[in-house]
């Protein structure tokens, strides 16, 4: 048997590809209509370079830190993304990777496992919610990720709904029938590996959102029933946002999906405890710039009110110490730990996880820095019109830091 162990996310989506039917590696493949976007998560990183040293370089390598309450051993989370059904366990594979290297799980609100599983199989858990129905609807989720335990709330609100590929879509079928599986026969039959693990089991993969209801054990929706929910409903605004964000109460709460300046402030406003600094994988509005050259000026912004996070285009430790240099507290990571559980399972995860350990202490050692904290934009080489500093007066320009030593 070859072994399971992967040296680099490219070579864990590689293995994903070759172990998953089509459909199911489609459907983790990032990006909506061009794929721009999410071409430029990856490719932005990619501009940037580091200033490294050549003595006393690091000998410790502190990462931990706190992102929304929780002690984290590494400044990377788990991004919530929609159903994880590639392997029978999912989200709570992910969840059990998550805890075994000491970090925290976001949990989407259209995963495949109910929130009490995962969060009995990881408590640092933040629970993902899209705006849904009513205010009554969405109190009703609300109160029972309290009940659950969730150690905090985050809420992803702005989506445009974009839909079709110039590289095509996968066929996702709404129900495991015998129309569905008489399509997918000769893609399943030519990955035996894939159709055991769940044979073994006796399962078949759950395309249902048990998160979607306000009672456990309520009969859950399928993914498309959701989804037609959503697109069906009234599009937040601020005041509603600045509404969740006091019926939580007094614990951590995320807003995800802010690129803008002014967005950011607005957030702050509305009480927001974190914000993350993302662009949805490229998922969305194609065009989006890439997140991180949003990140500079908006933990510029507003960095010392509330935690920055970053997410979007992450595939090594250089990228988590890129971000970081440039504000971020943490990053969140999506395709990267998708790949690796389309790999290996739930030990795919954890290698993913501890591949981006690895980069990022390699390049603490490099830059001379004995602590995350230490990072800033002089450890980089940073073209002049990288960064873009959306929502703000005037015409978009390259960010400037203000002089405090960061620039």
């Amino acid at each position: 048997m070859a072994n399971p162990w992967f040296e680099s996310v490219a070579e864990a989506q590689r293995r994903a590809k070759k172990r998953l039917p089509k459909g199911v590696y489609g459907a983790l493949v990032a990006g909506s209509e061009r794929g721009l976007t999410a071409e430029d998560n990856i490719a932005a990183f990619a501009e940037l370079g580091f200033a490294p040293h050549t003595a006393g370089l690091a000998n410790e390598k502190n990462m931990a830190t706190t992102v929304m309450g929780q002690e984290i051993s590494l400044p990377v989370i788990i991004s919530p993304t929609g159903v994880q059904a590639v392997t029978p366990d999912g989200e709570v594979d992910v969840a059990r990777a998550a805890a075994s290297r000491g970090t925290a799980m976001g949990l989407s609100s259209m995963a495949s496992k109910p929130m009490e599983e995962v969060i009995a199989a990881n408590p640092k858990t933040f629970f993902q919610l899209y705006w849904v129905g009513d205010r009554d609807v969405m109190a009703a989720k609300v109160e029972r990720a309290r009940r659950a335990g969730a150690a905090g709330l985050i809420a992803t609100l702005d989506w445009s709904f974009s839909y079709g590929r110039d590289w095509g879509s996968p066929f996702i079928p709404e129900r495991i029938n015998f129309e569905a599986a008489r399509r997918y026969a000769p893609q399943v039959l030519t990955r035996p590996r894939w159709l055991w693990g769940f044979a073994k089991t006796m399962k078949i993969p759950d395309l249902t959102v048990p998160n979607m209801v306000a009672t456990p054990g309520d009969k859950a929706p399928t993914f498309f029933e959701a989804y037609g929910q959503w697109m069906q409903s009234p599009m937040p605004t601020w005041e509603d946002v600045a509404w969740l964000r006091e019926l939580w109460g007094d614990k951590p709460f995320m807003l995800k999906g802010v690129m803008r300046v002014d967005d950011a402030k607005r957030a702050v406003d509305a009480g927001v405890s974190a914000i993350s600094v993302s662009n949805h994988g490229g998922n969305n509005l194609d065009g989006t710039p890439a997140a991180i050259r949003a990140l500079p000026a908006v933990a510029e912004a507003v960095g010392d009110q509330v935690e920055v996070l970053l997410d979007g285009g992450i595939r090594r430790g250089g990228d988590v110490a890129k971000s970081l240099a440039l504000g971020a507290k943490a990053v969140m990571i999506g395709r990267a730990y998708l790949w690796g559980l389309g790999a290996n399972g739930e030990a795919g995860v954890g290698n993913v996880l501890d591949l981006l350990r690895d980069g990022l202490g390699s390049a603490m050692i490099g830059l001379g820095h004995t602590s995350i904290d230490q990072f800033s934009p002089s450890d980089l080489v940073i073209p002049p019109s990288f960064e873009r500093h959306l929502g703000v007066d005037g015409v978009d320009a390259p960010f400037a830091p203000h002089s405090s030593g960061k620039g």
